[in-house]
């Protein structure tokens, strides 16, 4: 009698594995996954130049359409009130690639993949969410160059935009991994695009990205005063100008410590038990 034979599946880690931990090992494992998912950048340019023209748009948009009609006590020009609400805009909304990116993977066989590398867990989505970072910082940029174009200008120090801007890309890093959970959590590409961007457009306009939230309607103004996008715009927009950011940037910088070290730690146990 012939006895059937099996072959280990090749997608399955050996009995008893465990994936590696270690500062060192998860920090490399993070640094290659960046480096993979940067590497795809240039094959999708389009994605990159789609994500720096939105926000030059909404800069160019409210600057001359809404802008002859709007003015802000304590600010000669609109602009310079207007363009650090805009660059808080454009590194928020792009953190929503991180959840769009990781829906992707998840459907293309990331965890079958995974399941046989001896790679940490964490890093997948340390990678992920520096990489984005990396990206933001292009577009970024770019808003920077659009605003001068239209007449913005530091009024403080080299070291406060330098401060403003680390408090900005540090906001967008933080709402990446908000969007990792969204993105492990919903079952299609589909609807982390819908459910990424939602949420996002009450948390940007109902703020002083745009407006001095003191022109609102109580309730309005009572969510924009406690809105943490409006303390991080505050903080920066009082940098940019040469300003004492008082308590907003020490309230930015906890909000950014406290939304990650929360939803990296969601995200990374979710990520974690679909991979098992």
């Amino acid at each position: 009698m012939r006895t059937p034979t099996t072959t280990p599946d090749a997608t399955a880690a050996p009995a008893g594995w465990e994936a590696p931990t270690g500062p060192l090992w998860i920090l490399r494992d993070a640094a290659t996954e960046a480096e993979r998912h940067l590497r795809i950048v240039p094959r999708n340019i389009e994605l990159l130049i789609f994500a720096a023209v939105q926000p030059v748009m909404f800069l160019l948009l409210f600057r001359y359409v809404f802008g002859g009609s709007i003015s802000v006590p304590g600010f000669d020009s609109y602009t310079q009130f207007l363009v650090p609400g805009v660059m808080a805009q454009t590194v928020l909304f792009g953190s929503a690639f991180t959840g769009i990116g990781l829906a992707e993977d998840m459907h293309k066989g990331l965890v079958e993949r995974l399941r046989s590398l001896p790679m940490s867990r964490s890093a997948v989505l340390l990678g992920r969410t520096l990489s984005d970072l990396v990206r933001n910082l292009f577009s970024f940029a770019t808003m920077l160059v659009a605003a001068f174009a239209v007449g913005f200008r530091f009024e403080g120090s080299l070291l406060d935009a330098l401060v403003a801007s680390a408090v900005l890309l540090g906001f967008s890093y933080a709402f990446s991994w908000i969007q990792a959970l969204i993105g492990l959590s919903l079952s299609s590409v589909e609807a982390v695009n819908s459910a990424g961007f939602i949420w996002m457009f009450p948390l940007t306009f109902v703020s002083s990205a745009f407006v001095d939230p003191a022109t609102m309607p109580g309730p309005l103004r009572a969510f924009a005063d406690h809105n943490p996008f409006t303390v991080a715009t505050d903080a920066c927009r009082a940098l940019y100008n040469g300003a004492d950011p008082g308590g907003d940037l020490w309230q930015a910088i906890a909000w950014i410590v406290g939304i990650t070290i929360v939803f990296a730690a969601a995200s990374i146990r979710r990520f974690t038990r679909a991979v098992r």
